[in-house]
């Protein structure tokens, strides 16, 4: 079986320019004794917006494991596909996030959800599942109710996951059921129950991604209730840790946090938790390397800086177009965003400061750095323009990669 490691990293690579800065992160990580596997992944919707294949992310990451000797695993995931979109992944990917999260609430065949009470009475009474500081407490038209807003997506999964093994074979495949995109946070007994399901459909995933309390917004800091934040995670990986044993789930199987990237206030939380109880985890950045090109770009000054100014420009006069697929995960303060002739006004070092993303940093914006994490699509339209501007500046803008990635984020996780 294809074994996801303990520590895995998802890292966003736009297009395609950065997975060598991208792996010396990983590199000045295992200089310091903690071996965290990277995976490169990129969704279809990405895809589509710039025009690339998802070969070109396996050629991107081979290239750079080559170049730079790296010796430890590594991984490919087609990010958030379904049944219609998976096809064009299977030679390139061996990392499957099954995305179901636009079935959850939608109605299953009738008696299902009693039927799957019949065969889990375990999940029913009071549940003191080792890890948890209370039992968990459930009825049995509890149990019901959760099953009928879950069974269809854990059968979506089921179907979806079949496909990829009809086509890549029995464990030659890393799955990843992704839960996170929807609008309600599962509890801890909610993902009991999903976890049941999915192993009655006979889904190996090897992480799973439910939905957090709170807000996970593209490219910024988390919005919520950090204690909140922090009982629900440890319950959580209660949770996981029982349902391996009750349900024959993968031994490995764990968490993934699809963290939108740069949620700083949650990885204290985090790292303390792994070290407490010796899981595993998968975080998934969004793409916010695309911003650290844009970053460098910028603070090479010239052609850089105006093609940033350029972008920038462009993205406040389609706002409502560039907003509207992510409109669940940023939140855009449209009075904070500069005109676009006041930012032309600016130098490398205003720019950056309003972009890069240092908290409590008097010129950082919240507001134009997400809408700028959107507008990569934008950079896509500029073609060989921006791709050369960013091979040209290759070192301050490899820079500003690794730095961003080691230093805000795998670090603070993984060793603090």
């Amino acid at each position: 079986m294809l074994t996801l490691e303990k520590y895995s990293f998802g890292v966003g690579d736009r297009f395609g320019q950065q997975a060598r800065a991208q792996l010396q992160a990983f590199q000045r990580l295992r200089n310091d004794g903690v071996q965290v596997i990277p995976v490169w992944n990129k969704s279809n919707r990405e895809h589509t917006f710039i025009g690339s294949h998802p070969d070109s992310v396996r050629t991107a990451a081979e290239q750079a494991v080559r170049t730079l000797g790296w010796t430890d695993g590594w991984h490919v995931d087609a990010d958030h596909i379904r049944l219609n979109t998976v096809d064009r992944f299977l030679p390139s990917s061996d990392f499957f996030t099954i995305d179901v999260a636009d079935s959850i609430g939608q109605p299953a065949e009738a008696g299902a959800a009693a039927g799957f009470a019949d065969r889990h009475p375990e999940l029913i009474g009071s549940l003191l599942l080792p890890g948890l500081a209370a039992p968990l407490q459930t009825t049995r038209p509890q149990v019901e109710a959760v099953a009928a807003k879950y069974l269809l997506a854990a059968a979506d999964a089921g179907r979806i996951f079949r496909h990829i093994e009809l086509h890549k074979g029995t464990g030659k495949f890393i799955a990843e059921v992704s839960m996170d995109e929807t609008d309600a946070p599962q509890t801890p007994a909610e993902l009991l129950v999903i976890l049941a399901a999915l192993a009655d459909e006979g889904v190996r995933a090897q992480t799973i991604a439910p939905k957090f309390t709170g807000r996970f917004n593209k490219g910024v800091d988390y919005v919520g209730d950090l204690a909140q934040f922090e009982r629900e995670f440890h319950d959580d990986l209660a949770v996981i840790a029982h349902a391996i044993q009750q349900f024959g789930l993968p031994a490995n199987l764990k968490l993934s946090v699809h963290s939108g990237s740069d949620k700083f206030s949650l990885y204290p939380i985090l790292r303390h938790a792994l070290q407490r109880t010796g899981a595993g985890i998968h975080v998934k950045t969004a793409g916010t390397t695309w911003l650290e090109e844009l970053i460098g770009l910028a603070e090479a000054g010239g052609t850089g800086l105006v093609l940033a100014q350029d972008i920038y420009a462009e993205a406040l006069e389609h706002v409502d177009e560039l907003c509207g697929p992510y409109a669940a995960v940023i939140d855009i303060d449209r009075r904070q965003l500069p005109s676009a002739d006041a930012v032309r006004q600016w130098d490398g070092t205003r720019f950056t400061a309003a972009l890069r993303h240092l908290p409590g940093h008097p010129g950082f914006n919240a507001s134009l750095r997400q809408l700028l994490h959107v507008a990569f699509k934008l950079a896509a339209k500029q073609g060989e323009r921006y791709l050369q501007l960013v091979r040209d500046h290759e070192s301050v803008v490899a820079r500003n990669v690794i730095d961003n990635l080691y230093t805000r984020h795998l670090h603070p996780i993984f060793v603090g």
